[in-house]
């Protein structure tokens, strides 16, 4: 078996063994929570003992827990996260597909856009470092990492939506009807919010990286054979210098996938935060548990990819597998 091969089954195999894991402290921590699905939609009438004992009958949470569980992560398996206690007796996986859709075509354009931004502006200021302009992007790197999400968000929204421009919706209420094509309009701000609050991570981890690189023996040795420094810059050091960020990348694409919840709530944004919430607020658990195991599936998923990449582009951790 090949070495490169064999390296990703063994890391597949961890990340099965995650998700595993993952699945036991969910359901734990869901069967944990305050009140149940009955007592929330009873709401006053919860009171009444023989229809809230009914409920919790119907809704099978009268069985003991490793019952519960058993049956719902051999669901799991088969590709079935339950029915949603709250939702109408439907499908998890259906009441949830717009809503996944919806998040992932933001985690899309936020990370299409802010990666190549993030990557330009890491290796000029590298090149430029102590200059002004990296300087500059240093400061505001440093402004933007500090501020939370939610605040670059209200920002954006009174500069573009509301007190100054009034260019964008300042509510970015998606039509399940509707091709996501024909609303792109409503993705600015959030995708410009998530942007902003990647942005410093990736660039200043890049420029850190290509500050050592440009400073390496084989970079110095390129630039004696009289190689242009753009050359020097973009076939030699980046390639180097982007191994590290990759791992950076990885960690703030998942992030993307699992902290919009506050994004999401900000701008009214039907995806899988909103949902996130109104399952926590509802004690809806089949739903807790899908959306909890789909971004700890992202995180392993993009841990893998970034270390088969780091793999591919790296040289010496490509050869060292022969």
């Amino acid at each position: 078996m090949p070495p490169l091969l064999k390296l990703i089954l063994i890391r597949l195999g961890l990340g099965l063994l995650t998700l595993f894991l993952v699945t036991i402290v969910v359901f734990i921590a869901t069967q944990g929570l305050p009140g149940d699905a009955a007592r929330a939609i009873l709401g006053k009438e919860a009171t009444n003992v023989a229809r809230y004992e009914a409920l919790r009958e119907e809704l099978g949470l009268d069985r003991p827990m490793l019952t519960q569980y058993t049956s719902w992560l051999a669901g799991v398996a088969t590709g079935d996260f339950g029915t949603s206690l709250v939702g109408g007796g439907q499908k998890v996986t259906t009441l949830l597909g717009s809503r996944v859709a919806n998040s992932a075509m933001l985690v899309f354009l936020a990370a299409l856009v802010s990666i190549p931004i993030s990557i330009v502006l890491g290796a000029t200021s590298a090149i430029w470092r102590d200059s002004r302009f990296d300087n500059v992007v240093n400061l505001g790197n440093l402004s933007l990492a500090a501020l939370p999400e939610f605040v670059i968000g209200i920002v954006l929204v009174l500069i573009f939506a509301t007190a100054v421009f009034k260019w964008l919706p300042s509510v970015s209420n998606i039509n399940a009807l509707v091709p996501l094509t024909q609303q792109m309009w409503l993705f600015v701000l959030p995708v410009a919010t998530l942007v902003l609050a990647v942005i410093p991570y990736v660039s200043r981890m890049l420029r850190a990286s290509t500050v050592e690189v440009l400073e390496s023996e084989y970079v110095m040795m390129a630039r004696l054979k009289g190689i242009s420094e753009s050359r020097v810059l973009w076939h030699h050091a980046l390639p180097n210098a982007i191994v590290p960020t990759i791992q950076v990348i990885a960690i703030n694409i998942a992030w993307l996938a699992g902290g919009i919840v506050t994004v999401e709530y900000l701008f009214g944004f039907p995806g899988i935060g909103s949902a996130l919430v109104d399952a926590v607020a509802n004690r809806d658990m089949p739903v807790v548990q899908a959306l909890v195991l789909l971004v700890a599936a992202v995180y392993v998923v993009l841990n893998l990819i970034a270390d088969i990449l780091t793999i591919l582009i790296s040289p010496r951790l490509r050869t060292g597998l022969r």
